[in-house]
């Protein structure tokens, strides 16, 4: 595999230079916003997952500017990785914490969740607009099931559903950016990175309110 190669994936990209996405280039500072406004609300908490899920916020941001800037397969490499592993330590901790899994069975859904996506995939692929998005429409359907599975807690639940919502409206930007070229030269996958930056902070925020509600704090 030539990791070098030019790759030509968004709209806004016109030619192979540094600077051909200053837009989606850019827009990935609200990842880094994100975190640091995760950082803030954190600070005095004893939260074991929350700081790694911060961390890879800001991780998220730093790997999609650079596959949005040099665009070529390593990047594209590191631009995917902060957003898998940001899921699925995720899920251990929505596992955990939210559904009171034991630690075995919160690591089983890791892989389960992998099985799952990867027989779904196909199937995805062939939907019509959220086809090239295939690979994380499992996600906010994850996430409407675990908010149907904490549906006692009402709180926790709408949470979860307004963090499917916000991923699905991402999902929609990123799945429209290729259709809406030719009448939006700039391009729709700016909203993605917006859009799914507000996402992944409500996420952690929302792990943050669960876990420092004063019904838990006292066991």
């Amino acid at each position: 595999m030539d990791w070098t190669r030019a790759i030509d994936a968004y709209c806004e990209r016109t030619d192979p230079g540094f600077w051909a996405e200053p837009v989606n280039a850019l827009t990935n500072a609200a990842f880094l916003v994100a975190a640091l406004v995760m950082a803030w609300r954190l600070r005095g908490t004893q939260l074991a997952l929350a700081r790694p899920l911060v961390l890879l916020l800001a991780l998220i941001g730093v790997g999609s500017f650079l596959f949005h800037t040099y665009a070529q397969p390593w990047a594209a490499m590191l631009d995917v990785l902060p957003i898998m592993v940001f899921a699925l330590t995720y899920l251990y901790a929505a596992s955990r914490h939210f559904l009171g899994l034991s630690r075995r069975a919160a690591v089983a859904t890791v892989p389960a969740f992998l099985v799952v996506t990867a027989l779904a995939m196909p199937l995805l692929s062939q939907l019509p607009l959220y086809g090239p998005s295939a690979s994380y429409l499992t996600l906010p359907l994850v996430i409407l099931l675990y908010a149907w599975l904490t549906r006692a807690d009402a709180a926790l639940s709408r949470g979860l559903a307004l963090g499917a919502g916000l991923l699905l409206l991402s999902l929609t930007f990123r799945s429209l950016d290729a259709p809406l070229c030719d009448s939006l030269a700039l391009g729709t996958h700016f909203g993605w990175h917006i859009l799914n930056a507000l996402m992944l902070g409500w996420m952690i925020e929302l792990y943050r309110r669960h876990a420092l509600a004063p019904s838990r704090r006292g066991r």
